[in-house]
């Protein structure tokens, strides 16, 4: 089942980074982005954020699940995607832990 535009607007509405906060549309799911880097995807109409030890921390009681078939598991986010200010402040963890994004290949 893909995800509705409806979840992943109301999603990026709830991060609010004054416009850093991202998606790309892929194979009927979506990767979202703060500014380039990728650390979530919505999948099935639920969040899934990439894990970090930082995120981790934060989360405390992490429950983890594969956004996709044969994908690895990542922190799946229910309970507080109605709380903006603990996912703002869990993209922002994530964020800094994450390696930047390869520079792309000039052709």
């Amino acid at each position: 089942m893909a995800s509705d535009q409806k979840f992943v607007d109301f999603i990026i509405d709830q991060f609010n980074h004054s416009g850093r906060v991202t998606y790309k549309k892929m194979f009927g799911e979506y990767g979202l982005y703060f500014d380039d880097k990728l650390f979530a995807l919505v999948c099935d109409n639920k969040l899934f954020v990439k894990p970090t030890s930082a995120g981790r921390a934060y989360i405390k009681d992490v429950v983890e699940a594969p956004p996709y078939p044969s994908a690895k598991n990542q922190f799946l986010i229910e309970e507080q995607l109605e709380d903006r200010d603990w996912l703002k402040k869990l993209v922002a963890i994530t964020v800094a832990e994450l390696p930047d994004p390869k520079p792309k290949k000039k052709e």
